[in-house]
């Protein structure tokens, strides 16, 4: 609970009380490297943060070919947005790419902790506005930025991930083939 109450305070700061009560609404799970924490069709129950580990969520397209929308790692929150808010279900899947170790918090436990700790509610809302500002950001790059330019970029900003995940799983979140990315990359190893 340290680490995630550490993190905490990057965004809010809770008493004791308000952490303790806090901490009687998470629970603290582990998944083996495969598990996922969530599959298509089914209701995202929570809103999972990241102690240890590394996940990826992605989709499956008509003709089964897989599209990662984004990796998870420590400090990171995961779920189906849509889904949580909704109960509904889910249009991603979330599979667990290493053991992973998690606090989660479901969708009626958040809703009565946004009244016990009004507090909450400020912190997902920034939590949700910079996934949306980073989202945005994503669509115009890929847009308007070359293949090779967004790996760049991928590199540079998540040094951290680039080096933990296979190279075929940067080349779907760049919405690239493998193949072009091991061109780029034999490119820029030449210079």
């Amino acid at each position: 609970m340290e680490v995630f109450f550490s993190y905490l305070k990057n965004h809010i700061q809770l008493t004791e009380a308000e952490e303790e009560i806090l901490a009687s609404y998470l629970t603290k799970r582990k998944y083996l490297k495969g598990q996922y924490l969530l599959q298509a069709g089914d209701v995202c129950r929570h809103q999972t943060f990241i102690l240890s580990g590394k996940v990826r969520t992605f989709c499956l397209d008509d003709n089964g070919n897989e599209h990662i929308i984004t990796f998870g790692i420590e400090n990171w929150w995961v779920g189906d947005l849509k889904s949580f808010s909704s109960q509904t279900a889910a249009d991603f899947n979330i599979h667990c790419l290493e053991q992973t170790e998690v606090l989660q918090i479901s969708y009626p436990n958040l809703q009565q902790l946004y009244k016990l700790i009004p507090k909450m509610d400020k912190f997902f809302r920034i939590i949700l506005q910079n996934a949306y500002a980073s989202l945005q950001r994503r669509i115009v790059r890929n847009y308007s930025l070359s293949a090779k330019e967004r790996y760049l970029l991928f590199r540079e900003e998540y040094p951290q991930i680039a080096q933990r995940v296979p190279l075929y799983m940067v080349a779907s979140y760049l919405g690239i083939t493998k193949e072009f990315l091991s061109h780029i990359r034999s490119d820029l190893s030449k210079k």
